[in-house]
């Protein structure tokens, strides 16, 4: 086995990382109960991923939350608030484009912009537009453990880049992110409108455009119903149910997905969480693939420094990259808060087993990273 090391030592990292004090809110009030908010976060990991042959250990950007700034806008005008919302990630080396052949990133470009959206509130619920999420964003990931800043349905985020190899030592053309999704909704040039919330329930539409890419001239729509509350006995409750279709442009052919999510968590800190997708693909070669997703967590208060959360997670899917093909995948991690700092320290193994018509070696990595707001 083969390991190319290329990062300064764990002990550096960590003391880059919690050597940041926390920051005071950076909140500014007007005189008529506005405000403006500047935020952001910075959520370097050390990855270490084993395809069955080398290994490759890098310092890296989490794609899971990515480092990024943002400015949030508020104005109320009556009983309706008036909200404008920029957001963009940073363009660093991520742990979305590193593989066997290196990490592709050329800095900052306008896809790593998340949001340019405005958005108006009132007792008629809410209408948005700019760039933003599309109603089923979210609707995959519904996770009320603390230990899913680290490990929830998406597994790909650490290693979605790297190929798998083969039993022969050659290289595929398949992508370990190639081999699974949960299908979650995205970021769009769109339109939208949120009903009010009505005893814990509410829903979603919406219709938009990847404006952020010249090649994609897709039309996106769904909608999403969400569901939240805390019982008496302390029990809280979380669900939600989306439907959203992708119109390709200039073929033939549409793309459907249905997914939803759910979650529980005890007044012990026990959770179990689910999720479960499937996709109908109408253009011409694709596949239709599905998955479920669960994941047994627990989190209390065991050191000074902050809350604990541990977690093992399972996920299966079929049909991924191509027909009859299977994908299993689990991952177990530790997150711990450091409150003095406002910073969740992490550390998680993920593999990843794929199956296709040829034999591939299985797919493991490891992730310390810790993730700093400010």
């Amino acid at each position: 086995m083969t390991v190319n090391l290329k990062l300064p030592s764990v002990a550096a990292v960590l003391a880059m990382t919690t050597a940041i004090p926390a920051a005071a809110e950076l909140k500014y009030e007007n005189n008529s109960g506005g405000y403006v908010v500047l935020y952001g976060q910075l959520d370097p990991v050390i990855v270490s991923v084993d395809d069955g042959q080398e290994t490759e250990t890098r310092l890296l950007d989490n794609d899971l939350s990515n480092s990024r700034v943002g400015l949030r806008v508020m104005q109320p005008y009556g009983s309706n608030e008036f909200m404008f919302r920029f957001e963009t990630g940073l363009g660093l080396p991520s742990t979305g484009t590193a593989n066997q052949d290196g990490t592709n990133t050329n800095g900052w470009s306008r896809e790593d912009i998340r949001h340019v959206d405005f958005s108006l509130k009132g007792g008629y619920g809410k209408f948005s537009a700019g760039q933003g999420s599309m109603a089923s964003d979210g609707a995959a990931e519904t996770d009320l453990s603390y230990v899913g800043t680290a490990l929830y349905s998406f597994t790909n985020d650490e290693n979605g880049a790297f190929f798998y190899r083969g039993a022969d030592g050659i290289l595929s053309g398949i992508t370990v992110g190639d081999s699974a999704s949960n299908f979650d909704g995205a970021r769009r040039g769109r339109v939208r409108y949120d009903t009010p919330d009505f005893n814990g329930f509410s829903a979603a539409i919406a219709y938009g455009q990847n404006i952020l890419s010249s090649s994609d001239d897709d039309d996106y729509y769904d909608l999403a119903v969400k569901y939240r509350n805390t019982f008496a006995n302390g029990v809280e409750f979380a669900a939600s149910i989306a439907y959203a279709v992708r119109d390709f442009d200039g073929q033939p052919g549409e793309r459907k997905d249905t997914i939803g999510s759910a979650s529980v968590l005890l007044p012990s800190g026990f959770s179990f969480t689910a999720a479960l997708g499937t996709r109908d693909d109408t253009s011409t070669g694709a596949s239709d693939p599905d998955y479920w997703y669960t994941k047994l967590a627990y989190e209390g208060d065991w050191v000074s420094w902050g809350k604990t959360g541990v977690g093992i997670d399972y996920f299966d899917g079929s049909d991924f990259e191509n027909q009859g093909s299977s994908t299993k995948s689990w991952g177990i991690a530790v997150v711990q808060r450091i409150d003095a700092i406002n910073t969740d320290a992490y550390l998680k193994f993920r593999n990843h087993d794929f199956d296709d018509t040829v034999d591939f070696d299985k797919n493991e990595a490891w992730v310390l990273g810790a993730l700093w707001k400010f």
